[in-house]
C-alpha cells in the first residue's frame, strides 16, 4: 500500500460521512462513475489510468466501485450506468460459477 491510498483511506469514512450528511455522492464518487463511462477513452490500461487519475490501486479501486454500485445513491444519480455495470458483475460472477462447477454457459 502506497502513501496516497493509504491517505485515501484515512479520509474515506470523513467523505463518505458527508456524502451521507448531504444525502448525495462524495466528488471522488461522482469522478469514479464519470470514468466508468468513458474509462475506454484513456490510452493504456485502465489500472494505469485508474493508479495515474485516482492515486490507488486496481484493487481499492474496484472495493469503492463495488461499494457504489450497491448505493442507491449512486443508482439515483447515473441509473443507466449503475444498472449496466450491476449487470456486468452479475454475467462475471455467472460466468465464475459456471466454470467452478464445471459448466459451459452459450
Amino acid at each position: 500500500m502506497d502513501a496516497a491510498e493509504s491517505t485515501l483511506r484515512s479520509e474515506e469514512p470523513a467523505a463518505s460521512a458527508a456524502g451521507e450528511a448531504s444525502g448525495g455522492l462524495s466528488r471522488r464518487d461522482h469522478e469514479i462513475l464519470a470514468f466508468e463511462r468513458q474509462w475506454w477513452k484513456y490510452a493504456g490500461a485502465k489500472e494505469t489510468a485508474i493508479r495515474e487519475l485516482f492515486g490507488m490501486s486496481a484493487t481499492r479501486y474496484y472495493q469503492v466501485l463495488n461499494r457504489l454500485i450497491d448505493s442507491q445513491e449512486a443508482l439515483s444519480a447515473d441509473p443507466m450506468l449503475i444498472k449496466r455495470l450491476r449487470k456486468a458483475r452479475a454475467d462475471r460472477r455467472r460466468t465464475r460459477a459456471a466454470r467452478r462447477l464445471g459448466i459451459e454457459l452459450s
